[in-house]
């Protein structure tokens, strides 16, 4: 079984990982997929360099996030563009990950993934778990996670799915809102469920 995980930025996706990665499940990160995909020598590298040139390379030879960041917020074409080179070989590079966790005999596996239906990734997976806080608590924790002020968090807040949206399409929900041992309790909860279906 592949559970998707997702949530609101700051909601706690990558600790809810490490606590069920405590139990014995492994996880693929689909961001971190995301970065192999455009390392040096990938292909999708050299595909964006030879469109939009140096600019988007670094003195290493690696991809310059912010200068490809402000083309494309810049140029809605050139984000479909560069999602159409890279988001069907992040696809096959997750799909890859999970069976080879599927074949090191894993009860079930975790997909954590902050686009899981935008992206449509939630169709690789069998169960979608979200976790959710209230939008206060994602401002608050954005704005000290990554250093931005309130209005910066309150606006990367609603450029992502609405929360009611996201919480109609889970098939389980965490609220991480509490304490380190409530969330472990909920995790638990899960754990057990998920290893009796899977």
């Amino acid at each position: 079984m592949i559970v998707g995980v997702t949530g609101g930025i700051a909601s706690g996706k990558s600790t809810v990982a490490r606590a069920f990665a405590a139990l014995g499940v492994p996880w693929v990160d689909a961001d971190d997929v995301a970065r192999e995909v455009v390392e040096p020598g990938e292909p999708a590298l050299a595909e964006i360099a030879e469109r939009f040139g140096g600019q988007v390379l670094q003195a290493d030879g690696s991809l310059n996030r912010r200068a490809l960041r402000d083309i494309v917020f810049a140029e809605p074409s050139e984000r479909l563009w560069l999602e159409s080179v890279t988001h069907p070989r992040i696809r096959q590079r997750i799909v890859a990950h999970l069976e080879r966790l599927q074949a090191e005999g894993a009860p079930y596996v975790l997909l954590v993934s902050p686009l899981l239906f935008e992206s449509g990734q939630n169709e690789m997976v069998d169960r979608c778990l979200v976790i959710d806080v209230p939008e206060s608590l994602q401002f608050a924790r954005t704005a000290a996670r990554d250093d931005v002020d309130e209005a910066q968090a309150r606006a990367i807040v609603a450029a992502q799915m609405p929360r009611s949206e996201r919480l109609a399409r889970a098939d389980d929900v965490i609220d991480n809102s509490g304490s380190e041992q409530d969330l472990a309790a909920q995790v638990a909860e899960l754990d057990r469920r998920y290893r009796e279906t899977s």
